[in-house]
């Protein structure tokens, strides 16, 4: 009977989850403001197109370039800083896109301190001279390059080391210097993890919403959130939002094809560290300033900045507004890491005690949230609960006199409901992959001893899962605190976090008042990474556990 009502539960929790794509979906036919839709199909809505799809090509090409050239470097070269390289060129992904784009603009504006150098030196006044606009296409393109290319890095490393080495060995016998050698052996048999690489990255592409509203760059994601808050229309933002998810399927849907069905497995029973060339000279100088240029772009020079920023000209309000918006992150983040953790340790023991088509597929079914953009879901979830609240304030009226208001869209309740389906992939695959590692012996043994399924999870599993669980309440912790696009439409009023107060203070161009924010955000995403960071410079390999918690990169990977 238990074991009923923990599937129950567990489809429960698998139709909440999908709940907010079937609201988006559902609204997709239905009619909203008369002539907005054609409307905007005749003005804005080829921009939005063309705009997206440039991202995803110039993205794509920048991380599998940046990623993939990295991986090989680190992982079959040895050269000057490469021990240092192999763990600290992951550390971009801390950075938020948004975050950086705001540094860079500072930096590279016409009064930030490259253009007044520039002139100093040169004695050119405004007019002299040609500068690149970071606040465009391009810019942006470079911007999530920056950021996001260590997915491409990761995917590629693990992929490079757990080839067999006698693979390569054969290439050298038959003639392949180093260039042939990677072209015609080591990247074919990366191909497909390089593309899940690049298919997360173009995801969290799509899914960006600071960055190109920061630089005028008009794509979907811009297109709902002035659909929801300035035409006032839902309908027209559940439209654009499954447009939108068209291309999340899309960019998933190429990616599976490019695997098509190719297959790798190492016949060897041995396997042995790869044998580096070492590098010297120019070669070597070459390798480290190739390694060097992503790392210092992506992570220590915004990061030095921000700093900087920070300690000299950061928010002025430090010691009251920044306390009370520390408290509504941190707030936002505990509840909904908890409750992650919690609802990921049921879905992933009812999968251990029915393993079936059923339960994974429910698995399946709710680890697809992250690959959907947070605007998407928040439309998704506001609009069946403003049904709900308005439904329910007039019955209460009806039937006792008395306002309800907004129940649910009006609290953080509508907010960590959004985030739950955002991120219960993060949540999801870690206790996965802590609760794999429990023999299925002790699941008969404690059965031997009489105890029942959920006297075996406290009991047994839990002290044994502890510390995956608690890595996955940090990762959810993390990407709560990193957020924007859900909380920039779903905070109640009044009620901001320092995602949504950098964005704030950057939009009205206090760059350096956003510092002080920004840096609290880059610093709480430090910590996982860190721990990341030194499993890799420990292991021979990345396992998919260590991937999982930036994307549904174990899933990819598959």
């Amino acid at each position: 009977m238990r074991l009923v009502r923990l599937t129950a539960i567990a489809t429960l929790i698998g139709a909440l989850c999908a709940l907010p794509v079937a609201s988006v979906f559902v609204n997709l036919f239905a009619a909203g403001t008369p002539g907005v839709w054609q409307h905007l199909a005749q003005t804005v809505l080829p921009e939005y197109t063309a705009n997206t799809l440039w991202l995803l090509v110039g993205v794509g090409i920048g991380v599998i370039t940046v990623g993939v050239s990295t991986a090989w470097l680190t992982t079959m070269h040895e050269f000057p800083g490469r021990r240092v390289f192999e763990w600290s060129l992951i550390l971009p992904l801390a950075m938020p896109a948004y975050v950086i784009a705001f540094v860079y603009t500072d930096f590279l504006q016409f009064v930030g301190p490259v253009q007044t150098w520039l002139r100093d030196v040169t004695g050119w006044s405004k007019g002299d001279y040609w500068f690149p606009d970071v606040r465009s296409l391009g810019g942006a393109i470079a911007m999530f390059v920056l950021v996001l290319y260590p997915y491409a890095y990761l995917l590629g490393r693990a992929a490079f080391l757990e080839r067999s080495v006698s693979l390569l060995e054969v290439g050298r016998t038959l003639g392949l210097g180093s260039t042939g050698i990677f072209f015609r052996v080591a990247l074919p048999l990366a191909r497909p993890a390089v593309a899940a690489g690049a298919a997360l990255a173009l995801m969290e592409t799509i899914a960006d919403f600071g960055t190109v509203a920061y630089f005028g760059v008009p794509t979907f994601t811009t297109g709902i959130y002035q659909a929801w808050f300035s035409m006032g229309d839902r309908v027209v933002a559940a439209q654009l939002s499954a447009s939108l998810l068209g291309f999340v399927l899309l960019v998933m849907f190429l990616e599976r094809v490019s695997r098509g069905r190719k297959r790798f497995h190492e016949t060897s029973q041995r396997t042995r560290p790869p044998s580096r060339q070492r590098l010297a000279g120019t070669p070597a100088a070459a390798a480290t300033v190739a390694c060097a240029i992503p790392l210092v772009l992506g992570f220590l020079l915004p990061g030095g900045l921000l700093l900087d920023m920070a300690m000299n000209e950061g928010d002025a309000q430090f010691g009251t507004r920044f306390v009370q918006l520390a408290v509504n992150s941190v707030t936002l983040a505990a509840v909904t890491s908890a409750l992650l953790v919690a609802l990921a340790l049921l879905m992933a023991y009812n999968a251990r005690l029915h393993p079936g088509v059923f339960s994974l597929g429910l698995n399946r079914l709710v680890g697809l949230g992250y690959a959907v953009p947070g605007l998407v879901i928040a439309v998704g979830v506001l609009i069946p609960l403003a049904h709900f609240d308005n439904a329910f304030d007039a019955w209460m009226r009806s039937s006792f006199g008395v306002s309800t208001g907004l129940l649910l869209t009006g609290s953080i309740v509508a907010l960590v409901f959004a985030y739950v389906v955002r991120f219960f992939s993060v949540a999801l695959h870690t206790v996965e992959s802590s609760l794999g590692r429990v023999r299925l012996s002790m699941d008969d043994a404690a059965r031997s001893l009489g105890c029942g399924p959920v006297e075996s999870l406290l009991r047994i599993h839990v002290p044994i899962v502890a510390r995956g669980l608690f890595t996955a309440a940090l990762l959810v912790f993390v990407e709560v605190m990193k957020e924007l696009p859900a909380t920039l439409v779903m905070r109640p009023f009044n009620f901001d976090t320092l995602a949504t107060q950098v964005y704030t203070l950057a939009q009205d161009e206090r760059l350096a008042e956003a510092s002080t924010a920004a840096l609290a955000i880059v610093v709480a995403g430090l910590v996982p990474l860190i721990v990341i960071s030194r499993n890799i410079a420990k292991a021979r390999s990345v396992s998919p556990a260590e991937l999982a918690p930036y994307g549904p990169a174990a899933e990819l990977a598959r």
